[in-house]
């Protein structure tokens, strides 16, 4: 049994000393920028595929969301689940929290931000911005730093995990920026994926994602290449992906995409147009850091192949075309 002093001593140790111990307030506060019942008003920017998802959970979290986008059509859609309707980038943002952008490509975030009515001249009222979509690392930090002379917070906050994990609010969530601004955007991140994490500096969640699509890519171009086989072969491509599943070829491009690349259901999730995109950004982040990346540049010259094909609004798992082409299957 521990002897009285031992105890006290634990007590002591438990509860800290008054020149120790955190300030109650400053406690108090980090409590509610991270805390999982902490309720805000979102300006979502951005609703396409996996934007419309990821607003609507935000709904379903309890926030408050006001929405644009160019589509008329899936402004008033979320409208209709309980968001307001925006009319600009900047009217979205007004009184908000935090504004939140899901984007196709650069140029696009670029244009909510520097544009007329974009997020630089108008900030949100919570000085916090996040941009959610693929971009160029490069032009987050320029942004980071315009908006920071703005006293805006910004923070780079990619995502994986495609339409299903936006649709299940279980996106994988990588964030770049100041962990102070990370910590603020942390609720609203809680609405729409499972794995968040801060992983550095500004522009650092892209850097990262730009390595998820590499290991993508290349995994897509592998399960193809193993289903050309497995057919040339004779093998029943159900049971093959069922073993390969049951064993170290595992993963989730073969449990998600591998049905329907063996269906021939070339429906779009996440499109060829937005792989191809993301390949073409690490290609130009390996460039500028002279890193060779040959696996990457053969799949990146199959998604030409396959966008110049017409397949380019189909799914990701239409690469498997390529292989129907090079095999005279198609």
């Amino acid at each position: 049994m521990p002897s009285a002093t031992n105890i006290g001593a634990a007590r002591r140790l438990a509860t800290g000393t008054a020149a120790n111990r955190p300030p109650a307030r400053a406690f108090q506060k980090k409590r509610s920028a991270m805390g999982r019942n902490d309720k805000g008003h979102v300006g979502f920017i951005g609703l396409g595929t996996m934007g419309r998802e990821m607003a609507r959970n935000l709904l379903k979290a309890g926030h408050s969301v006001t929405a644009f986008d160019i589509v008329g059509s899936a402004v008033e859609e979320l409208a209709s689940a309980g968001a307001v309707a925006a009319t600009s980038p900047a009217q979205a943002a007004a009184s908000a929290d935090i504004a939140i952008t899901m984007l196709p490509d650069t140029p696009q975030v670029e244009e909510v931000v520097y544009g007329a009515q974009g997020l630089l001249a108008s900030p949100p009222a919570g000085r916090l911005i996040v941009d959610m979509s693929t971009i160029s690392p490069v032009a987050v930090r320029r942004i980071h730093a315009d908006l920071k002379a703005t006293r805006t917070d910004f923070i780079d906050a990619p995502v994986s995990g495609g339409p299903i994990g936006a649709k299940n609010a279980a996106l994988s969530i990588m964030a770049g920026g100041e962990a102070e601004a990370f910590a603020r955007a942390e609720p609203y991140f809680r609405a729409m994926g499972t794995t968040i994490t801060h992983v550095g500096a500004p522009g650092a969640g892209q850097a990262v994602k730009l390595c998820n699509q590499l290991i993508c890519g290349i995994n897509i171009q592998a399960i193809c290449e193993a289903i050309a086989l497995g057919r040339a072969s004779g093998v029943d491509l159900e049971q093959l992906r069922n073993v390969l599943l049951g064993g170290s070829a595992a993963s989730w491009m073969l449990e998600k995409l591998g049905p329907a690349m063996i269906s021939g259901d070339v429906g779009a999730g996440f499109r060829i147009d937005l792989m191809l995109k993301d390949l073409r950004l690490v290609q130009e982040q390996a460039q500028a850091l002279s890193v060779p990346l040959p696996g990457t540049a053969l799949v990146t010259s199959q998604y030409i192949e396959a966008r110049a094909h017409g397949e380019g609004a189909n799914g990701n798992q239409a690469l498997f075309r390529v292989y129907d082409r090079m095999t005279n299957r198609a």
